[in-house]
């Protein structure tokens, strides 16, 4: 089908209403609250293994219930929108959420906190899911990039604060406040939904089925380059404190405060990035950001060619400038290439799979690319490693990341999205 015979199936092109803006803020606060939830635990673990005299691998668990809960949920929460309304199922998400944030911090010991953990966790599948395809419902016409970019930003300041809130929370209250902190604003945001967002269902009738075939198979490349490029994101956090710290010897300090840089510039460029989607179009963006986290990812192998000394630490700051934005622009374009490739009636399901998707890249970079690290440094623990052999697993771990790129780049090729550029007129 070529591109002027496929149906348009974008929403309407009217302006969103005020009321949308308090839906919108509503979204923003669902994405910070997930977001806070999978980064503030970490810190408090060697708390909790004190707390109930348990050994760290009993306490990861805390951990892993809520990620897992988060991915498993992705798959199902969209769904669940699409049939009884998104705005509906997103107030329930909230209230999932706030209860298990709650239960969290009165768990009288760990196999209760770790289920509370798994109850938040489900309730966050809603929260990513729903606001990514309700922001993409209430966006106005030319404006859903900055829209994806805003959440994009959001998403990033909450998973940047998660640990130094939490640090607060644990040295000045206790392990239980890092949890029952999030109760309260899961609460307000539980108001604020059920006062603006829309709650019906079925407003969108679903397309034919041949229709819905063709619209499915549009959104496949992106969701498989999505995969990809979240695995290259992650691999630069699990390789990064050990190129950093054990093959450019910076003091433990040192590497959190470089390791910072990629969240900080996220946080910062998001929202501009996703007005670019809007000028650029979704096709261009996402050509622009995978050509950006390509020449990251040759970048950060290049610098563990370096010997160790500033040129290879600002080589690595370089290639971070490069490779965070291009996967913010990445991002955002990506997200609305699929949500108008697919059927309106549909669109919470196919940000499930998006969800669904970067989730199972973010496991692969931290499970297959660091096999890959650990190949690259002889097969020797890393720990133990000595600077040349950490760069040497740095260098092939990054070449292979640079191959994942090409690849998302090589499913994406020729893809015409739904919608092109407009102009502050709304046309092309």
């Amino acid at each position: 089908m070529t591109a002027a015979a496929q149906p348009q199936i974008a929403p309407s092109t009217e302006p969103a209403p005020a009321p949308a803006r308090g839906a919108l803020v509503c979204l923003g606060l669902a994405t910070l609250l997930a977001a806070l939830g999978a980064s503030i635990a970490n810190i408090a673990l060697p708390a909790l293994a004190a707390a109930f005299d348990a050994p760290f691998a009993r306490v990861q668990p805390v951990v892993v219930a809520y990620l897992a809960a988060l991915t498993l949920g992705s798959a199902v929460a969209g769904r669940v929108g699409d049939r009884l309304g998104r705005g509906r199922a997103l107030v329930f998400g909230l209230a999932l959420f706030g209860l298990g944030a709650a239960a969290c911090g009165l768990a009288p010991g760990l196999a209760a906190l770790t289920a509370a953990r798994a109850v938040q966790g489900a309730g966050a599948a809603f929260l990513v899911v729903l606001s990514v395809a309700m922001a993409r419902d209430l966006a106005a016409e030319g404006r859903a990039g900055r829209v994806m970019g805003t959440l994009g930003a959001v998403s990033a300041i909450g998973t940047g604060l998660g640990p130094t809130l939490g640090g607060l929370l644990l040295a000045g209250v206790g392990w239980r406040a890092v949890f029952l902190a999030l109760a309260a604003p899961a609460a307000a945001a539980l108001a604020l939904a059920w006062r603006a967002l829309p709650r019906g269902g079925g407003e969108v009738p679903a397309a034919p089925p041949t229709e819905g075939r063709r619209a499915a198979a549009r959104i496949w490349p992106g969701l498989a380059a999505n995969l990809l490029v979240a695995a290259v994101m992650m691999t630069t956090l699990v390789v990064g404190p050990f190129f950093l710290g054990l093959g450019l010897g910076l003091s433990v300090a040192a590497t959190g405060l470089a390791m910072s840089a990629g969240p900080a510039i996220s946080a910062l460029s998001a929202m501009p990035l996703g007005r670019l989607v809007d000028a650029w179009g979704t096709a261009r963006a996402r050509r622009a950001g995978l050509a950006a986290l390509a020449c990251g990812a040759l970048g950060l192998s290049l610098a563990a060619t370096q010997p160790a000394g500033p040129a290879a630490l600002a080589l690595w700051f370089v290639a971070i400038a490069a490779l965070t934005p291009g996967y913010q622009l990445f991002q955002a374009a990506n997200n609305v290439a699929a949500l108008e490739a697919a059927d309106p009636a549909r669109r919470g399901a196919a940000s499930g799979l998006l969800s669904l998707s970067r989730n199972i890249g973010l496991t692969a970079g931290a499970s297959v690319m660091g096999w890959v690290f650990a190949q690259g440094a002889g097969g020797v623990a890393p720990e133990t490693a000595n600077p040349e052999t950490i760069a040497a697993g740095t260098r092939l771990t990054f070449v292979v990341a640079f191959a994942l790129v090409l690849a998302a780049a090589a499913l994406t090729h020729g893809e015409r999205p739904e919608r092109e550029a407009t102009g502050s007129d709304g046309k092309p």
